[in-house]
């Protein structure tokens, strides 16, 4: 019994990535921290739902999630909030490692943006899922979308095993019935409104990191 209960606990449902992702921006448009996490906490259960294929990638986002829900419950908890309440905090204090690692090499702005990263990588995966007929092969469209992002940041020897990982990835079907939300019409329509929330929060970031150099953290 209890094993059925922690299996239901790991099984991924779009619709509350969705649902998490709603929450992320306050009014002013600022990323609330918490939530960002919940959502990357049910993206996690996406890539493992799908098997060892992603234990690169999710394995190393769960250590990140952890880092920053230890900055959130911490002393300085109430700094970090929002990602832009975190990014002034951590600046103005010297928190960051900005030119080669040092003192801070998991300070909250790095943590975030190597999560960050990944995100673009899902968000383009995801729409190109969206945007699929029947044929089109998963292997193809995910190793396009890491070409576009993650790449862009791994050393060749990752790039190589992603890229050897992506060739065994199953087809349409199997990531539309992981999803947990019901016929493929559902799935793509609900896709169609969870991407542009995660692509808003994805934006907000990137340009709050632009402006303030972040954006090549080592």
């Amino acid at each position: 019994m209890a094993g059925s209960v922690a299996s239901d606990d790991q099984k991924f449902c779009l619709t509350e990535v969705l649902d998490t992702f709603k929450l992320c921006l306050s009014e002013n448009k600022e990323v609330y921290l918490e939530h960002y996490v919940a959502g990357w906490r049910g993206l996690v259960k996406f890539l493992n739902s799908l098997g060892s294929v992603f234990g690169f990638i999710s394995k190393d986002a769960v250590n990140k999630i952890q880092v920053l829900v230890n900055y959130l419950n911490g002393e300085n908890g109430s700094q970090y909030v929002t990602v832009q309440s975190m990014v002034k905090y951590e600046l103005d204090n010297e928190l960051v490692d900005l030119t080669k690692r040092g003192s801070h090499p998991e300070s909250g702005c790095r943590t975030l943006l190597r999560l960050h990263r990944a995100l673009r990588w899902l968000e383009l995966f995801l729409e190109r899922l969206r945007t699929s007929t029947e044929d089109s092969k998963t292997s193809v469209m995910c190793a396009e979308s890491y070409n576009e992002s993650l790449a862009l940041y791994h050393p060749w020897v990752v790039r190589k095993a992603a890229g050897m990982a992506f060739c065994v990835l199953p087809g349409r079907p199997a990531f539309f019935e992981v999803m947990n939300v019901g016929p493929p019409e559902q799935v793509v329509a609900m896709l169609g409104e969870a991407l542009p929330l995660i692509s808003e929060v994805y934006q907000i970031t990137e340009e709050l990191y632009a402006q303030h150099l972040l954006l090549d953290l080592p």
